[in-house]
């Protein structure tokens, strides 16, 4: 009898052991999936495009596509003590865009924002973490905003539909269809004729001969 009885008090034991152990599993779970969710939406939220495109590799694009865009690739390098030329104003303004603002790069409204920063109609541009600021000799920020600030308005317009394109390339693109010089000119349209009077003789050309 003790033996049964004793028995049965380890096998509640071991039950209620294990029911504990999986409830007390389930809520840290549980607590694991809360933290996670938003991680897991922010990545989610991010363009696919955007996160297979390199920034490196984008602003080669933006002076294939733009050849007239300011390099401003005139700065020393501090590690080798010579021009570095890969870093150029696209490759700041994009990397301005992306890491320091944490913009999207995918919509017009969102870099219409950056270039307005440039511009100093926005925020206002932290010259201490401004791309390439530590890595040459001279702050390219100032350059960068005085380059921007000499386009155009219609040249600010093509830069951004460059950016876009680039960053989502399934974006159709909007063309504009200029019509040939060898073309011939649209015709006039003719006045109509005014009404012939009537001439003598026109009488006798109603008589019919039989």
């Amino acid at each position: 009898m003790f033996q049964l009885k004793h028995k049965g008090k380890a096998t509640r034991f071991v039950v209620l052991f294990t029911l504990t152990f999986v409830m007390s599993i389930g809520l840290c779970w549980g607590k694991v999936g809360v933290r996670t969710i938003p991680i897991l939406s922010i990545i989610g939220s991010q363009p696919v495009n955007a996160q297979l495109i390199r920034p490196d590799d984008t602003w080669r694009q933006v002076y294939e596509r733009l050849p007239d865009f300011p390099q401003e690739n005139q700065y020393v390098s501090n590690e080798t003590g010579e021009v570095n030329l890969e870093s150029t104003l696209a490759s700041r303004l994009i990397r301005y865009h992306l890491y320091e603002k944490r913009r999207l790069p995918n919509y017009r409204f969102d870099w219409k924002l950056t270039l307005a920063d440039y511009l100093g109609a926005n925020e206002s541009i932290n010259e201490s973490v401004y791309p390439s600021s530590n890595t040459l000799r001279e702050n390219p920020m100032a350059g960068d905003r005085a380059a921007i600030e000499k386009l155009t308005r219609q040249q600010r317009e093509d830069l951004i539909d460059v950016l876009v394109s680039i960053f989502n390339p399934n974006r159709p693109d909007t063309q504009i269809s200029i019509p040939s010089q060898q073309s011939s000119p649209p015709s006039t349209p003719t006045r109509p004729s005014k009404p012939r009077l009537p001439q003598p003789g026109d009488a006798d050309l109603l008589k019919i001969n039989f």
